[in-house]
């Protein structure tokens, strides 16, 4: 077995994708037609009950990056809502003020809690906005997100080092990061990520938690219609009913385990 295609146990032994995965990013174009395309299939994704959501972009990306995620979510029927910061450059005491600041002006605008999704570092925006307001959140979802491993499995990771160097940016352990929010959490993730090492997504399964494994590159998981469904059938989640993702049936076709190979 490869060991990119392993889900180990020690952190100091996961590394960056190489370049075969790097080079499957070029297939993210194919994915967003491939949503197209797969679209009366997406709209039969469970619709959602109105309540608010709020979608954070990757790094480098914006709005315009999370807008396909968005509008198939507002056709669904949920309150869909960018995060409002232009471009994702840095993870700052002030950018994560301003996004908490958002969640609790939604939360007491529409009186009711709100599920918030994040791409890659948007969703460990989510994850901590969560722990910081678990009262006005009720729900996370990543995509690709990075939140436990060590920092050099990630591709993106010395150019984001690089481009903050003389920013201030919000000091957050790994041991904090990998912490999952004491609330319903789904890491949706992908084996042949060439960004970020898949191993890194993955959510230790509990009462509250999951991972949902898909195949798609990184910067495709946003237009990705495996990813885009299991989105969807996660928001539309009763509250206060959670359960994990069903994957019986035909969906097991489409979404395979995520704890196979595990040494766990």
């Amino acid at each position: 077995m490869n060991p990119e295609d392993k889900v180990i146990d020690n952190d100091d032994t996961v590394r960056a994708p190489g370049w075969l995965r790097i080079a499957m990013e070029l297939r993210a174009p194919l994915e967003f037609a491939a949503s197209v395309a797969a679209f009366p299939w997406l709209a039969t994704a469970p619709r959602g009950d109105g309540h608010s959501v709020i979608v954070y972009p990757g790094f480098l990306g914006s709005d315009l990056s999370t807008r396909p995620m968005r509008r198939l979510l507002r056709w669904l029927g949920h309150d869909v809502h960018g995060w409002g910061q232009g471009r994702n450059l840095v993870a700052s005491a002030e950018v994560i003020d301003s996004a908490l600041q958002r969640v609790h002006d939604l939360h007491r605008q529409h009186g009711r809690r709100i599920s918030l999704v994040g791409w890659s570092l948007g969703g460990l925006y989510a994850r901590e906005l969560a722990k910081r307001a678990p009262d006005a959140v009720r729900g996370v979802i990543s995509l690709g997100s990075p939140f436990t491993g060590p920092a050099q499995a990630s591709n993106a990771g010395r150019f984001y080092r690089s481009l903050n160097a003389r920013r201030p940016s919000l000091a957050i352990s790994r041991d904090e990061l990998r912490k999952a929010p004491a609330l319903p959490t789904t890491s949706i993730y992908s084996r042949s990520d060439g960004i970020v090492a898949w191993q890194c997504s993955v959510e230790q399964a509990s009462a509250l938690s999951e991972s949902i494994e898909v195949e798609a590159s990184h910067i495709g998981l946003g237009v990705n219609p495996l990813a885009l469904y299991a989105l969807a059938d996660r928001l539309a989640q009763p509250e206060g009913r959670w359960l994990p993702f069903d994957r019986s049936g035909a969906r097991r076709l489409l979404f395979r385990d995520p704890q196979r190979g595990s040494a766990r």
